[in-house]
């Protein structure tokens, strides 16, 4: 099944506003509806494929089956840019001035290397396509003829080593299917992000994916220990052990390249037993700032849970916390604020995890609100994005952005970005709703993610661009990286340059330099272009 192409996943799922939430934002926000809905698929005006002859030829010849190259026009829009929301308000609007000129369809690594040598030898831009969910503009390259390297047909377990707890899987497995085939033999990546039901193993290696559970599995490029990537030179392979001092760890270069430096045909990973139990929990805390110090002490001083989150006054209040409870007779409208916790595992070492981190929670002044809270978060932890698309119907404006910093930066930083957006968007005319929560604690530090939500404006997409920068800015001035999970892309860009400093870009451009000296391998993104 192939994702809805004007908003998030299935179809099926997708679901109006309640009467009570489109009531909110008028009254709080001044949201109204917009004229007309989404073009149609059908009625987008798509251009003529500009790839040259002689290149459709080379590329259809790289691949055995005739059929792996497509450019019809459904197809193309289907691969056209991701998920953010301005890619959704522009795709809605029919605006496809960056669709790909064909997508192609490889079966193999040596596909790939075949593939990425003619688009080499033609000046053709190459990006790779796993589930589409970018939300920082990874799949916009900065090349007028470009072609989508759709992975989904690379989509097996290659190998499962039960002594070592490792396994080796292909670029195109939606996470789900990864699931599965380990599920089925008894074990589980526990990588859970929100873009679950949709995004692929490559793409969260590309883009340095954090899961929901990390707090216990770890992010997915701690889960990496070893990567095979195709590039127009040839196959570059890192990690042959699960350390090693032999130099500097290649496998970090892969690992958030989001393309820039090869596409990644396979990767092998560390894996765990399934839990044979799952229980999660809420708590509630008075404010952001004491629920924040008690993940704090969870993190450095244990015992960690598999899930650890917790949402701010504003987010519980709405009911972000719950997503699918939102709209519901008693969703949100409570003092204080949320927080989850969740354990996975054997009972016995869940019930002793428990009994530690209650202890914890509640000498820093938790409450204990019992399970149903962390039961309603674990039922719709998946549904913010057909949120957002409910929300875009409606005439809403909603947009998602994260960082992390060290603990000593997290309160600066959270009213720093709070007050940029609140600002920037009510100088707009368009003052928002401004939400946050912490999902992702370390020992030395946590991520933030903001979610905004106001009122369109004339030109909703030129309306987000100064909130969006000035974000990014107060990112930077308060210490936090530009991005904790959703990757850099365009969208990022310049700010990431930045944070690695001149010296940074110019490294990375050597390394872009000898692995795609033609450049052609998703143009713009990650890196500047280095030009002579």
């Amino acid at each position: 099944m192939d994702m809805l192409w004007s908003g998030w996943g299935d179809p099926a799922k997708a679901a109006p506003l309640p009467e009570s939430v489109t009531g909110l934002l008028r009254d709080l926000l001044g949201v109204t509806p917009r004229a007309g809905g989404p073009a149609a698929l059908d009625d987008i005006e798509v251009p003529e494929s500009p790839l040259a002859p002689e290149a459709h030829r080379a590329l259809a010849g790289a691949l055995a089956d005739p059929g792996a190259l497509v450019t019809d026009a459904e197809t193309r829009v289907r691969h056209t840019r991701g998920k953010s929301t301005p890619d959704l308000l522009r795709i809605r609007a029919g605006e496809v001035d960056d669709i790909p000129a064909a997508v192609l369809l490889p079966a193999s690594h040596d596909e790939v290397l075949a593939v990425l040598r003619v688009c080499a030898e033609h000046q053709v831009g190459a990006v790779p396509f796993g589930g589409g969910t970018s939300v920082v503009g990874g799949l916009a390259p900065e090349r007028t003829v470009f072609v989508a390297l759709d992975l989904r047909r690379m989509d097996a377990l290659l190998d499962l080593d039960e002594v070592s707890r490792t396994a080796t899987l292909q670029p195109g497995l939606r996470a789900p299917a990864a699931e599965a085939l380990l599920n089925a033999r008894g074990y589980t990546l526990g990588h859970f992000p929100q873009s679950f039901e949709w995004a692929t193993v490559g793409g969260f290696a590309a883009a340095r994916s954090s899961g929901q559970a990390s707090a216990g599995y770890g992010r997915f490029d701690e889960m990496v220990l070893g990567t095979t990537v195709a590039t127009p030179e040839g196959t570059w392979e890192a990690g042959r052990a699960p350390r090693s001092a032999a130099g500097p760890d290649l496998r970090q270069l892969v690992l958030g390249s989001e393309g820039a430096f090869g596409v990644i045909t396979a990767v092998t990973v560390r894996i765990r037993p399934l839990p044979r139990e799952r229980h999660y929990e809420g708590w509630r805390f008075a404010s952001f700032e004491a629920g924040a110090a008690a993940l704090r002490r969870i993190a450095q001083d244990g015992p960690r849970p598999t899930v650890l989150r917790l949402s701010d006054e504003t987010e519980t209040f709405i009911g972000l916390a719950q997503p699918d409870r939102i709209g519901s007779a008693d969703a949100g409208g409570t003092s204080g604020c949320l927080a989850v916790v969740g354990y996975e595992g054997t009972a016995a070492a869940n019930e002793a995890c428990r009994a530690g981190v209650h202890e914890a929670l509640l000498a820093a002044g938790g409450e204990y609100a019992g399970r149903e809270p962390g039961d309603r978060w674990a039922h719709g932890r998946y549904n913010a994005p057909y949120l957002r698309d409910a929300l875009l119907d409606a005439g809403a404006f909603a947009e998602t952005l994260e960082t992390a910093a060290f603990w000593s930066a997290i309160p600066a930083l959270y009213q720093d970005v709070r007050q940029a957006l609140t600002t920037a968007l009510t100088e707009a005319g368009t003052p928002p709703l401004v939400m946050c929560h912490i999902s992702h604690v370390y020992e030395n530090g946590a991520s933030l993610y903001f979610t905004v939500v106001s009122a369109q404006g004339k030109d909703p997409v030129a309306h987000w661009a100064p909130a969006k920068h000035a974000a990014n800015e107060a990112i930077l001035a308060a210490g936090g990286t530009i991005s904790h999970h959703h990757g850099v892309g365009t969208d990022h860009r310049d700010w990431y340059a930045r944070e690695a400093g001149p010296l940074g870009v110019r490294v990375l451009q050597a390394v872009k330099a000898e692995v795609d000296p033609a450049g052609v391998l998703n143009p713009g993104i990650l890196v500047p272009v280095r030009h002579p």
